[in-house]
């Protein structure tokens, strides 16, 4: 069966490279894709890297697996995406779009006639995500962020897509495995899983890292999960994990309130308690102090290492190990 996206074709036992523009409104975005049509019938997998800007792992990784994984050993079909959000991986270096400000994973499954963040969402849906059998979207710890390696996934009341999930999730192989108890919100998985396509979150290195042993990291872990849905064949390039996955719970998170400068007391891998001081933001001007506290207890999984903050800016995230 050939593979289609626009005008992009891919028959059995081949492999196309080529970009798509994506109509945003007030500009166009081309969007890279490679598509890998295997020789066997097998599943629709689909792969983005760059979802955010400055998250530098998933889009290496996506690129090197784009230019290995050959079709004839693959069963099914892989799209895969490096770069799934160009105005704010070239452009912006951060979370948000420099087009309008918007970080696209909390406004997934976007809106056509929206502004250009939400249409570029609308358009990875549309093309890439709608009709997967499985969904992969690569994070890091931006420049600014401290991050431990984890893989997301959502509970979501389905128990057969609630069982792929939590299968995708352990494939990886990470240490930590962090599930959200509904698919409720604009992150990319949890709207694929509105539309009942099986997806999970990977995190990957931090602080901008690009560094290719953190890269080989993901790359492994994307060729275990491949063997687990089916695309690859057992081979030299299916390493098993060496940890033993276990799945937690997110308990909560701290965001600014203010625009100041941020001074953690408590940082990425501590163990904090609910209403312990995690920081001060102090505001530049005038020295005034506004104390952050932890609104949950347990290990804060990723934390804000950058100077400056302002309101809405995610200090820290506490999950706890699920017993």
């Amino acid at each position: 069966m050939t593979l289609t996206i626009g005008p992009l074709r891919a028959g059995p036992g081949q492999k196309t490279r080529g970009s798509l523009p994506a109509d945003l409104g007030t500009t166009t975005a081309e969007v890279p894709l490679v598509l890998v049509n295997g020789t066997r019938p097998g599943p629709r997998v689909v792969i983005t890297g760059g979802v955010h800007g400055g998250e530098f792992i998933g889009v290496d990784a996506a690129t090197r697996l784009a230019g290995l994984l050959e079709p004839d050993e693959a069963a099914g079909q892989v799209v895969i995406c490096p770069v799934a959000n160009p105005p704010a991986v070239y452009g912006g270096r951060l979370n948000i779009s420099p087009l309008d400000g918007v970080n696209i994973n909390r406004v997934f499954p976007g809106d056509k006639d929206g502004g250009p963040t939400d249409r570029m969402a609308a358009w990875l849906f549309e093309n890439l995500i709608d009709g997967a059998d499985a969904y992969v979207d690569l994070h890091s710890g931006g420049i600014d962020q401290h991050l431990l390696d984890f893989v997301g996934y959502r509970l979501t009341g389905d128990d057969e897509l609630d069982a792929k999930n939590r299968g995708m999730a352990h494939a990886v192989g990470y240490e930590r495995v962090i599930f959200g108890t509904s698919p409720d919100g604009g992150n990319s998985h949890a709207a694929a899983n509105r539309q009942g396509v099986p997806a999970i979150l990977v995190e990957t290195g931090k602080l901008g890292d690009r560094d290719s042993a953190t890269v080989c990291r993901l790359l492994d872990a994307l060729y275990r999960l491949l063997h687990h849905l089916g695309v690859i064949e057992a081979s030299e390039h299916v390493k098993p994990a060496t940890v033993q996955p276990r799945d937690w719970i997110w308990t909560g998170e701290a965001a600014s309130q203010v625009t100041g400068l941020w001074y953690p007391d408590a940082v990425t891998g501590d163990e904090v308690t609910e209403g312990q001081t995690i920081g001060r933001i102090i505001d530049p001007i005038d020295g005034t102090e506004h104390k952050v506290t932890a609104t949950a207890t347990g290990k804060i999984i990723y934390g804000m290492n950058g100077l400056t903050v302002r309101p809405g800016t995610e200090l820290a995230a506490v999950a706890t190990p699920h017993h």
